[in-house]
């Protein structure tokens, strides 16, 4: 159980104030939460639109800032224009990324993730159960290296990716991993290649906060559901999780409007904040100042992330820090996931 509530202790957030992520100090409660924009080099590196996006959203007002899809692999090829931390090339690159944001005061994390395990450039992607002990080892030391480089270009902390069905968030999904070794068999089992990576990361990078980002549900028949959510959530944080950041298999839903369909993984939020010792983010669907300043008053959620209302309008935070009552321009029409860059179709016809 949270320790607050043990102490029975009620706390009065609020969205503008200074508040502590684990070591990372954010002047508000406001997190942009890992957006694809699909905008790297071939190799994983950052472009002039990778560049301007990011110093777009320090200058925006939000608090503390995640970066979007970043694999830890160079054979990796889930999806095209990832950003990668999979080599040490690149941490230059990253390093004058990190100092962009930076100079705007705002502490940000790289999401460390994997959307397949491919073997080599060449090979067909295998799933948990095809893997031999010494490939899934390989993945974890992929994650701490990746962990690694983060600490060396200067990010404040790093985001495991166990969300969304990517390959973590399919390995310890009862639904896709039928193994019977130590790899599989259990839930405990099934965390365990997410506890190796936490703890490797914390002996490789001991300055980074680690957070991670889960599913409440994994939305398929055999899947992980919310109760096993909660117990795997439980299992990280023996492992040394700091911070957890609350989504599900299925996102971005649409016809979200300010008070209506907004915060739509509020109640397993809810719960997971009640019962684990760590800050939880909580992300989906956030469209009002009202309904934003609701969540952290009534629950022990402590930080709110946002994705698409930033597309939208990457000064939101600002203009809600202006006007409490401010409304997200957002109608969620997903359509940004048609476009250059992922912008916003409004934004694009300006």
């Amino acid at each position: 159980m949270n320790p607050s509530k043990e102490r029975g202790c009620e706390m009065s957030k609020k969205i503008f104030e200074t508040a502590q992520l684990g070591n990372l100090t954010a002047k508000n409660r406001l997190v942009r939460s890992a957006t694809w924009e699909g905008v790297a080099t071939p190799e994983g590196g950052i472009t002039p639109v990778g560049y301007d996006i990011y110093h777009e959203l320090a200058c925006g007002g939000v608090g503390t800032i995640i970066t979007g899809f970043t694999s830890v692999s160079d054979t990796d090829h889930y999806i095209d224009g990832m950003m990668r931390l999979s080599n040490d090339a690149l941490i230059p690159q990253y390093r004058k990324l990190v100092d962009t944001i930076h100079v705007q005061d705002v502490p940000v994390m790289a999401q460390l993730a994997l959307g397949a395990y491919y073997p080599t450039s060449t090979a067909e992607p295998l799933e948990s159960d095809d893997m031999t002990p010494e490939q899934i080892e390989h993945v974890i030391r992929q994650f701490v290296d990746a962990a690694r480089r983060a600490e060396a270009a200067g990010f404040d902390g790093v985001q495991v990716h166990v969300a969304h069905f990517f390959f973590l968030s399919r390995f310890v999904s009862p639904a896709v991993n039928h193994r019977t070794d130590e790899w599989g068999a259990s839930t405990q089992y099934r965390a365990r290649i997410v506890c190796r990576i936490i703890e490797g990361i914390r002996e490789a990078a001991p300055s980074l906060h680690i957070c991670a980002k889960v599913n409440s549900t994994d939305l398929v028949a055999g899947g992980i559901e919310e109760n096993e959510a909660l117990e795997l959530c439980r299992i990280y944080v023996e492992a040394g999780l700091e911070s957890v950041e609350v989504s599900g298999n299925g996102t971005s839903v649409a016809g979200v409007r300010p008070g209506i369909g907004e915060a739509y993984f509020r109640g397993f939020g809810t719960l997971v904040a009640h019962e684990l010792p760590i800050p939880v983010i909580l992300v989906g669907g956030m469209r009002s100042g009202e309904t934003t300043q609701s969540v952290l008053e009534r629950t022990d959620i402590e930080f709110v992330s946002l994705s698409r209302p930033l597309l939208r309008e990457p000064d939101w935070p600002t203009k809600l820090r202006e006007n409490a009552t401010s409304e997200s321009l957002c109608i969620s029409c997903n359509r940004c996931y048609n476009t250059p860059a992922h912008r916003c179709i409004f934004r694009l016809r300006d």
